[in-house]
């Protein structure tokens, strides 16, 4: 007689708010309901767009678009500036209801968290009534809805809960996950530049399917055995199933490989500056500041040389921190080469709250916030999914 020693599985449980800022808007403003409503700057001032509602989104309006191009695009849309307290209060108020849920929640960003949920099918029922539960306390408790994902690890969990935006659950379950990813697009999966993307369409890779019919070792010899290993894991639903409480990340970088090596200095200023506002969008939506900048370069023949500053005070504004990392670049008596790869990251954080509003407009009180985020020059849309890429003025 034997016995079965298999380990039941983990549930992992992925929370996004739809909309937050605007959905916050809207649960405050009866009359703005079923309207487009846009939160950010104002028109007729230099900013961004900070979030818009499904009703906006329709428009083909999003994040870090410039709010002129968003009120050409929808004239008649509410336009209003952020309420970061208001936000706040709501983020409190849906991690309190989470943890009611359970012990076990990481913080991904003001409107995001993963759960570890195992065991809970003993207390409260299967992952599917887990998923209805967590969506019906907050919308009983604070009037927003969320989309729940939940699967046996942190991918199939995030990929879940963006599968049925918005106010949706999926519970993709142990032997659902090849099948789950089968179709998705690549564009999908975590961690694809823009150079692995040329890599994929070079050989014909555009499913999840289609990554998956390709040998490890052929992945090893175009990626590189590092990346190939996280893509044929991904195709394959492996992923960390570990939640960790009170975790905030310790830094923001984002870094770009050259698919061929790069002396030109102007189009390193270029990456850099693309690279930058990533890092600071981030950093904004997140709600942090940072003081530490980190500069990344790596020359021809793999060698690799990171230099770092503090700053007198804390930001999150890509301009202070483009302006230091080339500052870094130019004086850090750094060898004459050809450069193979560039990053940036910022982290020593200080949680931000007051000024996150002045970051979508200028303050008209604050001479140095009038220049602020020059934003989105183009927007590319690769296997039906948006990809944004940001960038600045020149001139520092």
């Amino acid at each position: 007689m034997s016995t079965s020693t298999e380990k039941p599985p983990r549930w992992i449980a992925h929370v996004d708010l739809d909309a937050f800022f605007t959905s916050c808007e809207q649960r405050d403003q009866p009359e703005y309901r079923q309207r487009p409503v846009i939160v950010g700057a104002m028109p007729g001032n230099r900013g961004v767009v900070a979030a818009a509602s499904y009703e906006a989104r329709k428009f083909g309006i999003h994040s870090a678009m410039p709010i002129a191009e968003a009120a050409r695009r929808c004239p008649d849309a509410v336009f209003l500036r952020p309420d970061m307290k208001k936000y706040q209060q709501a983020s409190q108020q849906i991690f309190e209801i989470l943890g009611n849920i359970t012990p076990v929640v990481e913080k991904a960003s003001i409107d995001e968290a993963y759960l570890d949920i195992t065991g809970l099918d003993k207390l409260v029922g299967p992952p599917e009534i887990v998923g209805h539960k967590i969506r019906r306390m907050i919308q009983d408790a604070i009037g927003l809805t969320a989309s729940v994902g939940i699967g046996p690890n942190r991918l199939i969990a995030k990929l879940g809960s963006e599968a049925n935006k918005p106010d949706g659950l999926t519970v993709v379950t142990p032997d659902q996950v090849l099948d789950f990813l089968a179709p998705m697009p690549i564009s999908n999966l975590r961690g694809l530049g823009r150079q692995t993307q040329k890599i994929f369409n070079r050989l014909h890779i555009q499913t999840v399917t289609e990554l998956r019919a390709i040998s490890l070792q052929i992945l090893k010899e175009n990626l590189g055995e590092k990346a190939a290993e996280k893509f044929h894991r991904q195709a394959h639903g492996i992923a960390s199933d570990e939640v960790i409480t009170n975790r905030q990340r310790k830094s923001i970088s984002k870094e770009n490989t050259f698919g061929s090596d790069i002396h030109d200095h102007n189009v390193l200023h270029d990456m850099l500056r693309k690279l930058t506002a990533e890092v600071a969008r981030t950093a904004r939506r997140e709600m942090l500041a940072g003081t530490i900048v980190t500069l990344k370069i790596r020359f021809e023949g793999f060698e690799t040389y990171s230099r770092q500053t503090t700053l007198a005070a804390p930001t999150h504004d890509e301009r202070v921190i483009l302006a230091t990392a080339w500052s870094l670049f130019s004086n850090s008596n750094l060898p004459n080469k050809l450069v193979r790869l560039i990053g940036i990251g910022i982290s020593g954080w200080e949680e931000n709250s007051t000024s996150q509003a002045d970051l979508f407009e200028p303050s008209a009180n604050n001479v140095h916030d009038k220049k602020i985020l020059e934003a989105i020059d183009t927007v590319t849309e690769k296997f039906g999914k948006p990809i944004l890429q940001v960038g600045l003025s020149r001139k520092n």
